[in-house]
């Protein structure tokens, strides 16, 4: 896991300077285009879930929202540019992540009370977003920018969010010793990628509870 600061990752603009939705033709939708545009966006997400992303086309999508390709590229350049939008919602509602860091009670017996609130969460998210995490993940590592930076924002402001509560607890005359950084690092890379593999582990005859246990008492 690359971690940067959250200032250096530019983010991935979805609207003009106003905060107005700009459709693909660079006109402002009204509510019955938003609409429209939200139901493209739902069949994607909804075809991503049952199909490799590669496999999804325009004219399946608007087969399955009941309109035509030419109203789908009123909204969006091709498929890539849908699954865009939906992974710049997805870094958005990671911000109940990086709250539950901040918020949180951290010490004693509450602290791990928040450690099994973080990992549920983690867990829950990744179950809620795992069709667009894939492609994320996938065209990150395939060298795309746009989708590294979603992926460089979903994970770094709630890397950073935890380094800074490390960087109290420290202040506090414990965990001496630990860089805030690279053990923020480690555990949200921990919690990301047994998050991304959480259901693999009943396979090896490992119960979920006893994941989300185990990774709760390392957090």
């Amino acid at each position: 896991m690359v971690v940067e600061s959250v200032e250096s990752v530019e983010p991935v603009e979805t609207a003009d300077e106003n905060g107005n939705l700009r459709a693909a033709d660079g006109r402002v939708p009204g509510r019955r285009g938003r609409a429209t545009r939200q139901k493209l966006l739902d069949c994607t997400a909804e075809m991503l879930r049952r199909t490799s992303y590669r496999s999804v086309k325009v004219i399946d999508i608007a087969r399955e929202a009941g309109t035509s390709p030419a109203t789908f590229y009123q909204y969006f350049a091709d498929v890539e540019d849908a699954i865009l939008v939906l992974a710049q919602e997805m870094a958005l509602d990671s911000k109940g992540l990086v709250r539950i860091v901040g918020e949180g009670n951290w010490k004693g017996r509450a602290g791990y009370r928040t450690a099994l609130e973080l990992t549920d969460a983690f867990f829950g998210f990744w179950d809620q977003h795992r069709p667009v995490i894939r492609v994320v993940d996938l065209s990150a590592e395939e060298g795309d920018r746009r989708f590294r930076k979603i992926h460089l924002r979903l994970l770094n402001n709630v890397t950073v969010q935890l380094a800074e509560t490390i960087k109290g607890i420290q202040a506090e005359g414990r965990n001496l010793g630990v860089d805030p950084l690279a053990q923020a690092g480690m555990l949200v890379a921990t919690l990301a990628n047994v998050a991304n593999h959480q259901h693999s582990f009943e396979s090896w005859g490992i119960q979920a509870p006893d994941v989300r246990i185990s990774v709760a008492r390392q957090v």
